[in-house]
């Protein structure tokens, strides 16, 4: 590598490590952080050097990366009392690829500029296998400069698209998550369907594949729906964030999206019944719930 960085990546979770892990094994330098020490730590044999504070983690970054769970986890972070972005190198860029609210990128690009640090929201899809694979969505907001010294870097994750300025980036991870999580739920009232009328739920998906029904949901979670294999890729607690934060941007912009409302209504039983922690493709279960079928 002719130009390798020194990374400072904040959150090693389910698709921040195998994220970080590839950075790394690409001859970057990476300098984690995460809130459980051990997560960070377990990423030693790969080459990443773990932090003990967020601060040390982005001393004399080129980029800092921040894959952390939600938009007040990001502000504390970042903008609080003991935020990063005091610690951060003059010119440096720091790249959000959390799942956070739109007013919450614009804000953060505002304090960054004041910081003459230059800001990227970058909200990522495709769970922890697009992780792993490098394989994942990349929804970039911020100024083209930016975009174009970070899409080689970005470019090792997945497949960057910049959609317009700071911000944007999350608001089409918004669309996206409306559309996984409508088509979940669409989904699993098909497995049902299937099931209860007589067939077999993995040759009738077997058919589909390939048709107008055909879809990545459909791909990869009926079978984890039809197995019950719940293993969280992407917890549904998140995916409830997320159709909330829809829902609420919604309003805010006076539209009316029947459809996402009744499907974060049913996220929102599935969490209070205690399957937050489960996949979001666990969204069946309640659909179980409230036909009478067994779990």
């Amino acid at each position: 590598m002719n130009d390798p960085k020194t990374i400072g990546f904040l959150g090693t979770g389910i698709m921040g490590a195998p994220m970080a892990g590839r950075l790394c094994q690409a001859g970057h330098r990476v300098h984690a952080w995460n809130r459980t020490p051990d997560k960070a730590q377990a990423l030693a044999s790969l080459g990443v050097a773990a932090k003990q504070t967020p601060k040390q983690a982005v001393d004399g970054a080129d980029v800092v990366i921040v894959m952390l769970s939600s938009g007040p986890v990001c502000d504390e972070v970042i903008l609080g009392p003991t935020g990063i972005l005091a610690s951060m190198k003059r010119d440096s860029i720091l790249v959000v690829m959390s799942s956070i609210p739109v007013a919450t990128a614009k804000r953060q690009a505002e304090a960054a500029a004041a910081q003459h640090i230059r800001y990227l929201d970058a909200p990522v899809s495709g769970g922890e296998q697009g992780a792993i694979d490098g394989s994942l969505a990349i929804m970039a907001g911020g100024e083209p400069s930016v975009f174009e010294q970070t899409s080689a870097l970005l470019g090792l994750l997945g497949r960057p698209v910049r959609v317009g300025p700071a911000g944007t980036g999350q608001l089409a991870k918004l669309v996206n998550q409306l559309i996984v999580a409508n088509t979940i739920a669409t989904v699993s009232e098909a497995m049902l369907l299937a099931e209860r009328g007589g067939a077999d739920p993995s040759q009738v998906r077997e058919a589909l594949l390939g048709g107008f029904a055909d879809s990545t949901i459909l791909r990869a979670h009926a079978p984890r729906m039809i197995a019950n294999d719940f293993k969280p890729g992407g917890p549904a607690k998140w995916q409830l964030k997320d159709t909330q934060t829809t829902l609420s941007l919604a309003k805010e912009l006076s539209l009316d999206l029947p459809v996402a409302s009744l499907v974060n209504g049913l996220f929102e039983d599935l969490v209070v019944h205690g399957d937050g922690e489960l996949d979001h493709s666990a969204l069946i279960r309640e659909l179980r719930r409230r036909n009478g079928m067994p779990l």
